[in-house]
């Protein structure tokens, strides 16, 4: 017996005996009295615990694929949008993270924008070849790695320099980039340092032709890929919790104007400054979306500001099969408010979108983490609808039908 023991320690061709191991560990513990047996116990139900672990790792598995890029454990620790922005909670201020993520009086249309979300199902099919899934795609002469951009949102006002450290984090992520307002200091400077992103601007509208000639000039001349004007933001509205907080801008019953005279002749006026796509941001139903295209848009983006412009909108996700329609596959059409998961951004693609914009997610990205959060914010999103494509049976963007999705009254 000894001989045998001695041969099954050593040689590790030799048979094995399962049985004569067992006891021979059993009397080693033996020894030990009762404590021993105890141990003994143990020993056997982890080894026996761990016998389904070890089986699975004789299956052969197809080569695993580490998406997305990896980046510092702190910047990697969050495993969802809602855990990067549980952790810019803990960077600023309430003021601060109530401005980011707050809505107009009620939230009502903030909550209604994420409750579509939730509603809104998934039918999958199967036995589709999805070995590789390609989420790229090709919108008014750009060619992107994803369909998630950034949406227009400034953020200087959350983070010191905000706006430029988040385009230098859309550059990582190679997305388009929305800016608000007049942002070509920063974007000349990151232009020369080849740190600029493709970006998008985006005005809430001039009160004169010469204005707007002069804002669209400006910018195509700085570099920008596209222009857009936000037409669902004539007055300041009601932001309770800015009001509550005392953030800058905001009290209560009081009638801010921003840009109430901006009619459709105001794409008139930027076509007659610049040449590049104009995007119109802000439509939420059918006569505007074919408005938009008769006036000239090259896309919209259905928008009700996140719910921050005036509450009791209907949700963009509910918006957007009508706004489809009624463009009529003549323009694209883009979508954002309420995008938390790749799930979200697949079923909007499902419906009709071209591709979406994500505002609060990378809002709080860059309040977590820097200009790294935001290129991590994008990655962990397009990873998601990666997955989730490869689960419901789409290889490619093309291959996302309208069949694949059921409305709550469906």
């Amino acid at each position: 017996m000894a001989t045998r023991s001695n041969r099954v320690d050593t040689d590790p061709s030799a048979p094995f005996d399962p049985g004569e191991a067992t006891l021979r560990v059993m009397r080693r513990y033996e020894r030990l009295g009762p404590r021993g047996r105890r141990e003994f116990l143990g020993t056997l139900a982890m080894l026996a615990g761990a016998v389904p672990l070890v089986a699975q790792e004789l299956v052969p598995r197809t080569p695993r694929t580490t998406f997305p890029p990896q980046h510092s454990a702190k910047v990697m620790a969050p495993v969802n949008v809602h855990e990067i922005m549980a952790v810019a909670a803990k960077n600023v201020s309430k003021a601060v993270m109530d401005y980011a993520s707050g809505g107009a009086e009620d939230d009502a249309t903030l909550l209604g924008n994420l409750e579509a979300y939730r509603r809104v199902t998934l039918r999958r099919r199967v036995m589709v070849d999805v070995s590789k899934v390609d989420t790229s795609l090709d919108v008014l002469g750009q060619k992107l790695p994803s369909p998630i951009m950034i949406a227009p949102a400034s953020k200087n006002r959350v983070v010191p320099q905000g706006d430029k450290m988040a385009a230098i984090g859309a550059k990582d992520a190679n997305t388009i980039y929305g800016i608000v307002g007049n942002a070509h200091a920063f974007i000349e400077d990151l232009t020369k340092e080849n740190k600029a992103p493709l970006w998008m601007a985006s005005t809430l509208g001039d009160t004169n032709k010469n204005d707007a000639q002069t804002w669209a000039k400006r910018n195509e001349d700085a570099g920008a890929t596209w222009l857009s004007v936000t037409v669902d933001h004539p007055y300041t509205p009601n932001r309770d919790n800015n009001i509550r907080n005392g953030f800058p801008g905001y009290e209560a019953g009081v009638l801010r104007p921003a840009t109430p005279s901006v009619t459709w002749q105001y794409l008139d006026w930027l076509r007659s400054g610049s040449k590049l796509p104009l995007v119109v941001k802000g439509i939420l139903n059918g006569e505007d979306a074919e408005t938009a295209v008769k006036a000239g848009a090259q896309a919209i983006i259905v928008s009700n500001h996140g719910g921050r412009a005036y509450d009791g909108a209907v949700p963009t996700l509910i918006a957007l099969p009508e706004c489809v329609d009624a463009v009529g596959g003549k323009i694209p059409v883009f979508i954002d408010g309420g995008i938390r998961r790749g799930t979200d951004v697949l079923k909007a693609l499902a419906l009709g979108a071209k591709g979406v914009f994500i505002g609060r997610p990378h809002c709080w990205a860059l309040m977590a983490f820097g200009p790294v959060g935001v290129a991590r914010v994008v990655e962990m999103l397009n990873a998601e609808l990666t997955v989730a494509m490869g689960l419901i049976g789409a290889p490619n963007l093309a291959a996302i039908k309208r069949s694949m999705v059921r409305l709550p009254w469906e």
